[in-house]
């Protein structure tokens, strides 16, 4: 047989998809201020410096729907090379915001986000281009998906005309305000596999990104209607949320191997929300009191995933400040630290950029050097590899100089991701 170039390999491997089998916010706490030791704490050579650039409803980028395709590029860039300036070392892009593409894909619809118009052509590429321009840099680029996630309303009729939401409406429930695919669905699991990989069979990503939106976050008297799913499928489980969480698990677990298959060496990372459960609840859970547990209300056992090494790192967003009571940044970094000892899951923690100098934040967050503080307090946990900002519309404002203060502490010398 002929040679076959990489990406042919790859868009062969991700034709298989469908059918292959399943492989399964108080005071601040005493801590050390940040200066010298801090910032050659990791010897500048291996942790992940991350920044968050996400699309959906154009939070960071482009700015605004319906620029030119040579202005959505010049904002891109200006990103890439904020990044390189702030000595980051990673961007996680939104490239699948709501069942829709940042590339030509033929499984769904361009992003309105980049025309105003879903399914109207943007007249350029720019996943690719993120991640030519990316790696120019000396960046990586992980490819940032929603899994489930259709649609910011409830209105099917919305939709590109070719949208997959409209052409197979029993895959969709309305709830919240929002549609979303069922989970619960194995043709739906397969169908939003297919649609990512697409991605990493067409570019040489680093990375394929989830975030914390698995089951929807809870709504107060809503239902979410998964009853003729759970008929169909959850005979053999013993509660609905068991049946869910198996769910999510076969998601990641047939997202890896996929990702394996497709592109050998490119990994797998999510950000969950950071409360696994809380202590109160379960004894192997965090001291907390946190509103949502991600075991409970998301059917995200992201304890299992860590412990199991189902995925390659987890970036929990731990989007709190040192002592607050109800979710203690320094309590959650302990206990996932604890988590990760003695996996092969690398461990790096979402900070809040986003929060530092933002009107109605408490006191903790109008200090300059909070998340200096972060940094400083992290680097006692050798498990701890690295630190993800969100996002890039904050790093570019640093309404406070809290970011500046993060680079001038901690990252005074360029560092790689340490894969």
């Amino acid at each position: 047989m002929g040679r076959m170039s990489r990406r042919a390999f790859a868009l062969a491997a991700l034709s298989t998809l469908a059918t292959a089998p399943v492989a399964t916010p108080a005071e601040d706490a005493a801590v050390p201020a940040p200066g010298a030791a801090a910032g050659a704490g990791r010897s500048g050579t291996a942790e992940l410096r991350g920044v968050w650039i996400a699309t959906v409803v154009n939070r960071d980028w482009p700015s605004r729907p319906g620029l030119t395709a040579s202005a959505q590029r010049k904002e891109l860039i200006a990103h890439l090379d904020r990044a390189v300036r702030n000595r980051l070392n990673t961007v996680i892009l939104q490239v699948r915001p709501t069942a829709d593409a940042l590339w030509p894909s033929p499984y769904e619809p361009w992003s309105e986000y980049l025309t105003g118009t879903q399914g109207r052509h943007p007249g350029w590429d720019p996943l690719g281009t993120a991640v030519a321009e990316a790696h120019a840099r000396g960046l990586e680029l992980h490819a940032w998906c929603n899994p489930y996630r259709i649609a910011n309303h409830t209105d099917p009729g919305r939709l590109a005309a070719s949208h997959p939401a409209r052409e197979h409406p029993d895959w969709v429930v309305p709830y919240g305000g929002r549609l979303y695919y069922n989970p619960g669905l194995p043709e739906v699991r397969a169908f939003v596999q297919q649609a990512m990989l697409d991605a990493v069979a067409r570019y040489p990503v680093d990375a394929v990104h989830f975030d914390d939106y698995f089951y929807p976050y809870p709504v107060a008297g809503q239902t979410f209607d998964d009853d003729e799913a759970y008929d169909r499928h959850g005979g053999a489980f013993t509660s609905r949320a068991a049946w869910r969480r198996d769910n999510i698990d076969r998601l990641v677990r047939e997202t890896a191997a996929g990702i394996r298959r497709v592109r050998p060496g490119t990994r797998f990372g999510i950000s969950p929300f950071g409360v696994w459960r809380n202590a109160s609840t379960d004894a192997r859970g965090s001291d907390t009191q946190a509103g949502v547990q991600t075991y409970d209300d998301l059917h995200a056992d992201t304890r299992a995933w860590v412990r199991n090494h189902w995925i390659d790192y987890i970036v929990p967003q731990l989007y709190w400040h040192i002592g607050y009571s109800a979710a203690d940044y320094a309590r959650l970094v302990a206990w996932w630290a604890e988590v990760a000892q003695g996996t092969k899951t690398l461990l790096y923690i979402g900070e809040a950029l986003y929060r530092a100098g933002a009107a109605g934040q408490p006191a903790a967050w109008q200090d300059p050097v909070e998340l200096s503080r972060h940094l400083t307090l992290a680097a006692r946990y050798p498990q701890v590899r690295g630190h993800v900002f969100f996002a890039a519309k904050d790093l570019a404002d640093d309404r406070i100089g809290a970011m500046a203060r993060v680079v001038a502490d901690h990252y005074r010398g360029p560092a790689t991701p340490p894969w």
